[in-house]
């Protein structure tokens, strides 16, 4: 195995070894230090067939996370898209509607409480917020028009 070749695979699995990434991600921090493209190929390709990479597992792994810090499916789908990866990952589709409805109405009670909102322009504040943690306009409309009374549990 050439110097250049044991080197670039030495540091994927460095890269590897803290945290899931995508082939991009891999390649764009690999980039600069191989001396050829086809050659960083060849390592990642035989990342991927060995088992160490995986785009799926990463979109797995990395759904979870996200999911679990409060972001909704929109956001979710197009982070997983600017790291080469498609968007339709098994958590993210293994959820149904009600759950996205609930994560947005839990979002929304923990930045503002559990009221719900009581005229238009905290309606608006409130959906804005919702948008930008990337919950589709459905959800967002499901969840500022619930209450805490209407099952879900309090934060």
């Amino acid at each position: 195995m050439s110097d250049d070749r044991q080197y670039l695979r030495e540091r994927a699995m460095k890269l590897l070894a803290r945290r899931e990434h995508s082939r991009l991600e891999l390649w764009r921090k690999l980039e600069r230090a191989a001396e050829n493209g086809e050659l960083l190929a060849e390592v990642l390709d035989e990342l991927a067939g060995e088992g160490w990479q995986s785009d799926e597992r990463f979109a797995e792994s990395f759904s979870r996370q996200r999911i679990e810090t409060g972001y909704g499916p929109l956001r979710i789908r197009s982070e997983l898209e600017q790291r080469g990866v498609s968007g339709d990952s098994q958590a993210l589709t293994a959820l149904a509607e009600d759950d996205w409805v609930s994560m947005a109405q839990q979002q929304r009670q923990k930045r503002f409480g559990p009221e719900a909102p009581a005229d238009w322009k905290e309606k608006g504040r409130q959906g804005r917020f919702l948008a930008q943690r990337g919950y589709s306009r459905s959800h967002i409309e499901k969840a500022l028009a619930m209450t805490p009374d209407d099952g879900l549990p309090p934060d």
